[in-house]
């Protein structure tokens, strides 16, 4: 944190914290609501809080998957370097575009209450809906594999950018409907759009909906003002997603889906394995306390036991 020193001159003070964020319109959202929040949390005024947008490497490419060119540290690897060179202070990530394994340098000091999780089908009411043999846009390797379970006549096409650049594609009839994180469309004012998916019937995915607030790890000072604004069910559910995610050793090409919720005073886990192209899936759940990550392990071992090649090819095996 840069405190209360003046820069520049005496009438314009340092900001209390330094916020990178990509600079997409959701994620300067998002910034905005992080922001907010440690304002509320520590009586600051919101020019105490800076906004430093990086262009991110994951947004300058758009027309290969994320997986072709480097997988999710393309949206990580500049907030990354910025962190460490002490240009920023905190990272504002979206937890779904955060690798599983990070360097040990960087911690999640908070996440922020978890938003709707659901992903949004846009073009249609609901899977079933979907006119026969449609074209459907999607550079998620787990919304892709997850239709083509449900709906093996559509035909997928890769669909990246932001928000708006996949409504423009869509609008422009190079797909028939698409799928959009229903958390990003709230927090763009533009939740009427989509038709949200129940989750009991399509999956979201892991940590979907959530903002993660990442640090220097070393850096007590930051990671103090930081976890004034943890939640601490959501955590709770991040970390049980992670370590599912890391225990069946997931690329940015394995097609998984998770949903981790409160039941009780415990956990409930559900994930669904897939084959890239939807023909296999494989499905278990876990109940376990927040802290004990063991039934998750146990939980990964199952799914890949149950799993065909088709699947495993793509998780720890392919690894």
């Amino acid at each position: 944190m840069t405190g209360n020193n003046t820069q520049g001159g005496a009438d314009k003070p340092r900001p209390k914290i330094r916020l990178g964020t990509r600079n997409s319109p959701l994620a300067m959202a998002q910034a905005v609501e992080t922001r907010t929040r440690l304002c509320a949390a520590h009586g600051w005024a919101e020019s105490e809080v800076e906004l430093v947008p990086v262009m991110a490497s994951g947004d300058k490419v758009l027309d290969r998957p994320l997986a072709e060119i480097g997988g999710k540290a393309l949206w990580t690897k500049e907030l990354d370097a910025w962190l460490a060179e002490n240009r920023i202070d905190a990272a504002v990530h979206s937890a779904k575009d955060v690798e599983t394994v990070r360097p040990d340098i960087f911690h999640f000091a908070a996440f922020l209450p978890r938003a709707d999780r659901r992903d949004s089908l846009v073009g249609a009411a609901s899977i079933a809906a979907i006119p026969q043999g449609a074209t459907v846009g999607t550079s998620a390797p787990r919304r892709a594999a997850q239709l083509l379970n449900l709906r093996p006549d559509c035909k997928v096409v890769t669909f990246r950018g932001n928000v708006a650049t996949r409504l423009a594609k869509l609008e422009a009839g190079e797909a028939d409907v698409t799928f959009l994180a229903a958390a990003g469309l709230d927090r763009l004012g533009q939740a009427g759009i989509g038709a949200p998916l129940d989750v009991g019937d399509w999956i979201p995915a892991a940590a979907q909906g959530v903002i993660a607030l990442e640090c220097m790890a070393e850096n007590a000072e930051v990671t103090s003002a930081l976890s004034a604004i943890d939640h601490g069910t959501t955590r709770s559910e991040l970390e049980a997603e992670r370590a599912l995610l890391a225990a069946l050793g997931g690329t940015c090409h394995s097609p998984v889906a998770v949903l981790c919720e409160a039941s009780g005073d415990a956990l409930l886990l559900r994930a669904a394995l897939f084959s890239p192209d939807g023909a296999e899936r494989v499905e278990a759940t876990a109940r376990f306390s927040g802290n004990d990550h063991a039934p998750v392990a146990a939980l990964a071992e199952d799914l890949l036991a149950q799993a065909p090649s088709t699947i495993t090819d793509h998780f720890r095996s392919g690894q």
